[in-house]
């Protein structure tokens, strides 16, 4: 049966009711479940096998039958290396009935149905008893509830209660313990991501508004893989400190708690930001280790194991503090039962034990909810902002009314500090158009910019004072943006904007076009490759399952990722596939686009990259993609403000690099849909 569904299209603006299949959200969610980048980690099955045979041997010899409880069993993997260690009973534990279906078939398939029963329940609504979920409680505790955070994903809680009702006392755990990192650092780079900073525009200062700098900015999480962040983009302040540590053999508890570490600092600096990852010790006595530390911890930097599934985490300080070097400092670290966050003092100043320590961190000036960390980067980039700033100088005029449709953006500030007769800003939110009200009040102009908080369709002349607008501008810039093409979003504004316009108005960006490059992942390839045997293990019908909800839909359509923290190698060149003129408007009729690309270097093409470029003035363009020429090995730069779109293959290619292969491309973008369409073909000759 189908069924409609409303759905809010990016790339028009406009609420699309789409017919798609009842199935439609079930295969979605698999599909981006991304459960193969967990089973090809060999590091994190290795030592998971390491430590499940461990755990059984020691219980094996107590005397004691091996009850086993895989909370989160996935595909059953965990379940299965405990039988095949020589544990009596599992009872393997997945909440999601997807993946459940699917460990009751890898479960049979591998010949376990007699020692493995899968649990489609939250582990905290199962029953112990004869007429339970359990027979009896478990004496040995296999759990993967960790995400980047460790805890993120309810973990504590979970070991809290399985302690309490499903575990017996004297239990082993694997992992038996985690513990959790962290180093404070100087770093402009991270710590643009967090604050606003000033900007110069004609020899005048833009300052942050001064309650964006007392904030302590959102409690989310910053997790990125930190090994793709240069050790020359920070300077550490101290050493590497163990925060603390949680036992998992023991009962756990999910109160609030805080720890600290003292130490003293190494170099004098700005302290702004704490990178933190932990460790899981598989075994009480810690010599099997499996960490989330980034690869320049490594003495073989290329020797570290690439997971996606679990990161780094970046925490910015509540305020920057000056620190020097020698100094006695004490880095102090709370957690609730799902989240971290990090505090610093002086030594000298740490107050009483009956203090207060800090609360988690809450944006109490609205900048850290309207601007994302990207986001906070690309304000912050000062390459781009001079680029904006010199399109503008080149298009305005004394007699200038511009009108600027684009989030939180600051573009409608520079035009007015470089002259604007009259700037109008329009914005989808009333907290948007209150943080560039803020950035005004801060800098002596309030109400020299007028900001609107009106719906596109709804502006008429009266809401721009009668003027014609004589420059439209955008970054193009919006918070519902996926994919590049989606802020295309501005063609459509400048459209339904045409009649308040000039005839002769500028358009900034004047143009957009969709560049593309066919590439080899280093890693990113393994999100998408199926396992077949994992450890010996087949798991065929979770690849299986997968393939199929791929097939369902997203297998024929691009999904964004920042592939800054993803290497890549470009196996032909750059080119622009499609160009869009937004001096026009949007036309009726689609838009298509045929080319290909020939390939110059030999190697695995697992699908293209795709990115937008903006095309402020005819000399002027700034790229969401590819921020450098790509060298001879084709390694490539991208901007870290973005995401691009990567379009996968079904299956890698090998490529001999000699010419004599291409890939053929075919676009098309259709204005009624607001998407679009790709197709690629890789041939031979």
């Amino acid at each position: 049966m189908k069924t409609f569904y409303g759905r809010a299209n990016p790339t028009t603006g406009a609420l699309d009711w789409v017919e798609e299949s009842e199935e439609y959200d079930y295969h979605q969610e698999i599909a981006r479940s991304c459960y193969a980048d967990m089973l090809h980690d060999h590091d994190r099955n290795k030592k998971y096998y390491e430590g499940i045979r461990a755990a059984v041997t020691r219980v094996k010899a107590r005397g004691e039958k091996v009850i086993v409880l895989d909370i989160g069993t996935g595909t059953g993997l965990l379940s299965m290396m405990a039988v095949t260690a020589g544990a009596d009973f599992c009872y393997a534990v997945e909440v999601f009935k997807p993946m459940a279906e699917a460990a009751q078939c890898i479960v049979e398939k591998n010949g376990f149905s007699d020692k493995i029963k899968i649990i489609n329940k939250h582990s905290t609504d199962i029953t112990v008893g004869p007429d339970g979920d359990m027979q009896v409680k478990a004496n040995v505790l296999i759990t993967e509830l960790f995400d980047t955070e460790l805890i993120g994903e309810g973990a504590l809680p979970s070991y809290e209660h399985a302690h309490q009702n499903l575990m017996q006392d004297r239990c082993e755990a694997v992992p038996h313990r985690a513990t959790v990192y962290a180093q404070l650092v100087e770093s402009e780079l991270l710590w643009s991501w967090a604050q606003l900073q000033p900007v110069e525009v004609e020899g005048a200062r833009l300052v942050p508004p001064p309650a964006v700098g007392r904030c302590a900015g959102a409690h989310a999480v910053c997790d990125i893989q930190l090994s793709q962040v240069s050790p020359a983009s920070f300077t550490p302040l101290g050493p590497v400190c163990t925060m603390f540590t949680v036992d998992f053999s023991k009962p756990v508890s999910s109160a609030f708690q805080a720890h600290s570490s003292q130490f003293v600092a190494q170099s004098s600096g700005r302290a702004q930001v704490v990178l933190s990852w932990w460790d899981l010790d598989m075994d009480p006595s810690g010599s099997i280790v499996c960490t989330m530390a980034p690869s320049w911890t490594y003495q073989e930097p290329k020797m570290a194991p690439w997971r996606d599934h679990w990161m780094q985490s970046v925490y910015f300080l509540p305020v920057e503090s000056q620190v020097t070097e020698g100094e006695e400092l004490s880095l102090m670290v709370c957690h609730d039962d799902y989240s971290l966050w990090y505090s610093l003092q002086p030594r000298s100043q740490r107050g009483s034990q009956t203090e207060a320590p800090p609360s988690r961190p809450c944006c109490t000036c609205q900048a850290h909810l309207v601007w994302t960390r990207p986001r906070f980067g690309e304000l912050n980039d000062r390459r781009r902002t001079e680029s904006y700033i010199s399109a503008l100088r080149s298009v305005l005029r004394e007699d200038s009314v511009c009108l600027s449709v684009s989030d939180g953006s600051l573009l409608p500030v520079f035009a007015h500090m470089l002259g604007a007769k009259k700037v109008f800003g329009l914005e989808n939110s009333q907290m948007s158009k209150q943080v560039i009200d803020e950035v005004l009040e801060a800098n002596s102009m309030k109400g020299r910019v007028e900001l609107l908080e009106i719906r596109l369709e709804q502006l008429t002349s009266n809401d721009v004072g009668g003027e014609q607008i004589s420059v439209l501008m955008g970054e193009p810039y919006f918070s519902t943006s996926l994919l590049p093409w989606h802020s295309l979003f501005f063609w459509y504004c400048r459209t339904a904007l045409a009649g308040l316009l000039r005839p002769n108005a500028s358009i900034l960006p004047r143009a957009a076009s969709l560049h593309m490059v066919a590439v080899e992942f280093q890693d990113l390839w393994r999100i998408r490759a199926p396992c077949g045997t994992c450890e010996g293990f087949d798991v065929t019908p979770m690849d299986e399952m997968v393939q199929r909800s791929l097939d369902f839909h997203e297998s024929r359509e691009a999904e964004p990722h920042p592939l800054w923290e993803y290497p890549c190698r470009a196996l032909t060149q750059s080119t622009a596939a499609m160009t869009f003129d937004f001096t026009q408007c949007l036309p009726q009729q689609p838009i298509s686009s045929q080319g290909s690309l020939s390939f110059i270097r030999e190697g695995r093409c697992h699908g293209v990259a795709l990115w937008m470029e903006y095309h402020l003035t005819d000399d002027i363009t700034v790229s969401a993609g590819l921020t450098g020429p790509i060298n001879e090995q084709g390694d490539c730069e991208w901007s870290r403000h973005r995401k691009q779109g990567v379009y996968f293959f079904g299956s890698p290619w090998e490529i001999s690099g000699d010419g004599r292969a291409a890939v053929s491309y075919s676009f098309t973008f259709e204005p009624s849909l607001g998407d679009i369409r790709m197709d690629f073909t890789v041939t031979s000759q």
